[in-house]
């Protein structure tokens, strides 16, 4: 057994610094200005809203009687046969590093072979659990569209340097011309199904940094995707490998781009969780969840998108207790205004 010595000056420095630590995670930086939000409530519509510290899930999370179920399909991709993203590996420079990435695919009962659906991408698979359950209730109470999920994985690993890195936080339309030109097809293929051109009845979602590239997605290929549903998004500096025209990354979305960019025809739905990643972080680290979507939010409303943002008391990053109790009403707002036909 190893024995350590700590000096009695090291231990007062060791206290005085847990206990510095310690004060420092009760604080709120930067100061949340409570007042802004809104009771979020079934019949909120634009706006800044709050839920929490308690959360229930949401009823549609229960699958029901008589309710017709949809078709659930499993596809794995190789990174062989993929012309964009053939694989890298964190630490392993100049190296394609092969990978796989598995689909689940929802296709809902109603839907008419050999038409064009409307569909949405969800990234990590977010909601790969949940998300049939409620598409199977929603579409038949016609609170939805007729409508494909496609949750899919990423290539793997986190971060700059990582295959998700540079799939998620890089700032282009790379990743969706991915969706475009790789997935949709091989969905089509192998399920059976057609997918609209029509970008509005087509919608992007993430958590973290499949947030960040749901908003990408849609921003730099609003010919593609007009609906975005954020949860905890990356709206911070983790491009990579950078890039002179967004030194920030997608720091660059709430201080830059949507404001000085004429309007997109974008739809947003946004949420964050009080004590998100590096809350406490200050704004010169571009690193701070909490700030980044609270400003994201800020400059929507001051450039009149259609957002709706939804702030979690007492939350997490990506929390659980936050997507179950939100997710449902989310998909329904982020759907609202497209024809309903079932």
């Amino acid at each position: 057994m190893k024995v350590i010595f700590v000096s009695g000056a090291a231990l007062i420095s060791l206290f005085v610094f847990a206990n510095a630590a310690s004060v420092h995670e009760k604080l709120q930086a930067p100061p949340i200005d409570f007042s802004r939000f809104a009771p979020y409530t079934p019949s909120a519509g634009e706006g800044d809203y709050i839920i929490g510290p308690s959360y229930t899930d949401a009823p549609e999370l229960m699958p029901r009687s008589g309710v017709p179920k949809g078709t659930i399909y499993h596809i794995t991709m190789h990174s062989e046969d993929s012309k964009i993203y053939p694989g890298i590996a964190k630490g392993v420079l100049g190296k394609i590093v092969p990978y796989s990435r598995n689909l689940t695919v929802y296709v809902p009962s109603q839907y008419v072979p050999g038409t064009a659906a409307p569909f949405f991408v969800s990234q990590d698979s977010m909601g790969r659990g949940e998300v049939p359950t409620i598409l199977d209730n929603m579409i038949a109470d016609h609170r939805l569209p007729t409508m494909i999920a496609i949750m899919i994985d990423s290539g793997g690993s986190d971060a700059q340097g990582s295959e998700r890195g540079l799939e998620y936080d890089t700032m282009s339309g790379w990743y969706a011309q991915f969706i475009e030109s790789e997935v949709l097809p091989r969905v089509s293929q192998e399920c059976h199904v057609e997918f609209t051109k029509d970008p509005n009845g087509r919608m992007t979602m993430g958590g973290s940094s499949g947030a960040a590239c749901a908003l990408s997605m849609a921003w730099y290929r609003p010919d593609l995707y007009h609906r975005v549903l954020s949860y905890s998004g990356t709206f911070v500096n983790q491009q990579w490998p950078p890039n002179p025209e967004t030194l920030h990354g997608a720091w660059e979305y709430h201080d830059r781009l949507i404001r000085e960019s004429k309007n997109k025809p974008l739809r947003i739905w946004m949420e964050v969780g009080e004590h998100d990643l590096r809350f406490n972080d200050p704004e010169e680290t571009f690193h701070n969840w909490v700030l980044a979507n609270n400003r994201t939010a800020t400059v929507l409303k001051a450039k009149h998108y259609h957002y709706q943002y939804v702030f979690a008391r007492d939350a997490g990053h990506v929390d659980g207790r936050a997507v179950r109790q939100t997710l449902p009403q989310a998909l329904e707002w982020v759907w609202k205004g497209y024809p309903i036909k079932h």
